[in-house]
């Protein structure tokens, strides 16, 4: 089945195309390198789509990612699109691990979207945050004094939740 004959499917609830979406991934139906080149041609709900599909494989089997996919959700989180943003922080905090090398390039747009006006992106974007902190690298330096502030202003204890758990495992 072609990504777009999936992204259409009227007869599916938006929730159960991103499983099936993202089991196509795990089983190798789609490879990475195809679902980004059809993100890139499509409009910003079929991109969040993708990189939603992503979050969910890469949640439960983050090992499939490779640096093209970092890359791509690297360039993402600065979208102009909320849930773009959002869900390639998800990504993001699901891969970080995996990247370590690579986290300096997400980190400053992932510090700039934890003060974002959408909860939802202030809550994957702690999220993203609070799993790279926990990996100990020399960018909690940058980040500790910023989500410290952070946490001071915000008002969602969800989000700040991420960061506190990450700061005590320090």
């Amino acid at each position: 089945m072609e990504i777009s004959t999936l992204l259409n499917n009227k007869t599916l609830k938006p929730s159960d195309k991103s499983t099936f979406f993202s089991n196509y991934i795990l089983n190798g139906n789609y490879s990475i390198d195809e679902v980004i080149n059809f993100a890139n041609k499509s409009s910003n709900p079929d991109k969040a789509n993708c990189i939603e599909a992503f979050e969910y494989a890469t949640k439960k089997q983050p090992e499939i990612a490779n640096k093209e996919l970092f890359d791509f959700v690297a360039e993402n989180i600065s979208s102009t699109a909320p849930r773009v943003k959002w869900e390639s922080a998800k990504v993001i905090g699901n891969i970080a691990h995996l990247f370590p090398e690579q986290l300096s390039k997400v980190v400053p747009q992932l510090l700039i979207n934890a003060k974002d006006t959408s909860t939802v992106v202030r809550w994957s974007s702690a999220f993203a945050l609070g799993e790279i902190i926990k990996l100990k690298t020399i960018l909690n330096a940058e980040i500790i004094p910023v989500v410290a502030e952070l946490i001071k202003i915000e008002e969602k204890p969800s989000i700040t939740k991420f960061f506190e758990l990450a700061i005590d495992e320090l």
